[in-house]
């Protein structure tokens, strides 16, 4: 028993490590020309839906590639019409493993061919750097893929002599539809369509089961394989949850046409099958895979951007969550984390701004507590994410960029504090006396507005405003702010030494002149330091060396 249960068990781990080694070293050894292929040719939905199959293909891993394109969303790098056009390419994408295995993995025993390449991955691995180390992992699975394949026949073989599955129900929908759910749930335990798809092409070579039943486990599995994606998503970002729900509802219809139509596509391969002579085979059903995804991306592909309208309203974006769209799988891409992260704390700056110039021009001056506490939650996670993105040592851009994040986080958290406080403390700022330093402040805030709006590029513009012009002007006005409260606060303390009834007035009025002075300090190094990391441009103690440039004399 043992001798049939181990290489089958042992055939199917065998090529499941090869599936993960091959798009893991794909994917390090392509890099960021892949990410960024990936962005530039996701224009519209059919150009996503291009990429999408031929990224799929090329690293041989769905789960990979649509993880990355939730990423992109998350960080706001494409719109989610986009990605689900990506999603559908790469549900087509899929079937090139079908193909590998049907044409090559069965026909010809590459198994033991394939052992040197095992051998001289293992080696590139150890002893290589950089993206030859990348590529032996790749090299490495390609191989172990063959060699669990030609694992997983011998115990296929020997299996179809012990388990009769001729007592599976065949022929109808009904007979159609309960091995479909075989497969659904074969696919949920190996966690893998790749896999599925390829045991059942195995066990159809080696006529364990027949063409019907085969063609009844594939559309199984390619529903099934959204299942890995749902789990995932759980407590996962909006993108993420959404594109989720897309790739069910995709796969989901998509496989119940592809039953309904089945009987039809059975008649049609019988009847060619007796024209020339050749029993339907491993081909044929690679090829029903093929052509039921192409059917659904054919029809779901003219409708993309009402198909994610609906996707949308079942999956409604939460009104109080600030940083939605910052999610652990984005640690996997650094630059794509860093670009999350960045739209985060633009949007949590431009809130507090916002409401902060709201708070000028009430009476009494406050802001509400309940976006107080969103804030805290959204920067409490803002920051816990930015300390987690891996970074390589040598490079330093990325790592600059990281630090400027986390100094406009921590000023973020400072000027929230600042909010709180005039909120606690009751600050008086009608007072004629801080009308100077509140034209400043709204002064401030007006320009970092801007700033903040056309900082995402896809904003950009020929006629936006220049950032950097923007930055030199916020900091002339923070330093006018400055002077000005120095100057007050100095006016201030020597006029209460010949007034000593009025000291207490005094200290109160200069705790608010120093308020004052701190939350624009904040504002401007807010805007500082997310325009250092949005432009990656190193970090100084001053303005940035382009600004510096333009004012030196």
């Amino acid at each position: 028993m043992t001798d049939i249960i181990f290489p089958f068990i042992g055939g199917i781990g065998l090529f499941l490590i090869g599936m993960m080694l091959l798009s893991e070293g794909l994917i390090a050894f392509a890099g960021p020309a892949l990410r960024q292929g990936l962005i530039r040719f996701t224009g519209t939905p059919l150009k996503a839906f291009t990429s999408g199959a031929l990224a799929t293909a090329l690293v041989q891993s769905s789960s990979a590639t649509t993880v990355t394109i939730i990423g992109f969303v998350s960080a706001g790098l494409i719109t989610f019409a986009q990605a689900i056009g990506f999603m559908i390419g790469a549900s087509l994408g899929n079937t090139a493993t079908g193909w590998i295995v049907a044409v090559l993995g069965l026909k010809i025993n590459f198994g033991f061919y394939t052992l040197p390449l095992i051998g001289l991955g293992a080696l590139l691995r150890l002893l290589a750097h950089g993206r030859w180390r990348d590529m032996g992992v790749a090299m490495a699975g390609f191989g172990m893929i063959f060699l669990g394949l030609s694992t997983l026949q011998e115990g296929m073989r020997d299996l179809s002599g012990m388990v009769d599955l001729s007592s599976l129900p065949m022929g109808g929908l009904g007979a159609h539809t309960v091995i479909m759910l075989i497969g659904l749930v074969m696919t949920i335990i190996l966690q893998s369509s790749s896999a599925a798809i390829a045991t059942t092409l195995t066990a159809l070579y080696t006529q364990t089961i027949n063409f019907d039943q085969a063609a009844a486990l594939v559309v199984g599995a390619a529903i099934g394989t959204t299942v890995t994606g749902a789990l995932v998503a759980i407590g996962a970002t909006i993108a993420a949850k959404r594109t989720a729900y897309a790739n069910i509802l995709f796969n989901l219809v998509t496989g119940i046409i592809a039953i309904l139509l089945l009987p039809g596509f059975l008649a049609l391969t019988h009847f060619l099958s007796q024209a020339i002579e050749v029993s339907p085979g491993t081909i044929s059903l690679v090829l029903f895979h093929t052509l039921f995804i192409s059917l659904g991306a054919a029809l779901f592909l003219p409708f993309v951007n009402h198909f994610a309208r609906l996707v949308e309203r079942i999956v409604p974006a939460p009104a109080d969550e600030i940083a939605d769209n910052l999610d652990n799988s984005l640690l996997q891409v650094p630059e794509v984390a860093l670009e999350a992260s960045q739209r985060a704390l633009e949007r949590i700056a431009n809130i507090l701004f916002n409401r902060y110039h709201q708070a000028l021009e009430e009476t009494p001056n406050s802001v509400p507590e309940k976006l107080l506490q969103q804030s805290q939650v959204a920067l409490d996670r803002a920051y816990a994410f930015i300390s987690r993105i891996p970074l390589e040592s040598d490079n330093d851009n990325l790592a600059q960029q990281r630090i400027a994040q986390l100094h406009a986080t921590d000023h973020l958290i400072r000027l929230r504090q600042r909010l709180l406080e005039l909120n606690q403390l009751g600050l008086e700022l009608k007072n004629s006396q801080y009308a100077t330093a509140i034209a400043h402040h709204k002064h401030l805030l007006a320009l970092a507005s801007p700033l903040l709006l056309f900082a995402a590029p896809e904003n950009r513009n020929a006629n936006s405003p220049d950032p950097d012009e923007i930055m030199l002007e916020i900091h002339a006005a923070a330093n006018a702010l400055q002077a000005q409260s120095k100057q007050m606060r100095q006016t201030l303390l020597q006029g209460s030494s010949h007034n000593h009834t009025a000291v207490a007035q005094v200290l109160e009025t200069t705790d608010t002149v120093r308020w004052l002075d701190r939350t624009g300090h904040h504002i401007a190094r807010i805007c500082y330091y997310l325009h250092q990391a949005r432009n990656e441009i190193p970090l100084s103690d001053g303005v940035t060396a382009k600004t510096r440039a333009r004012t030196t004399p």
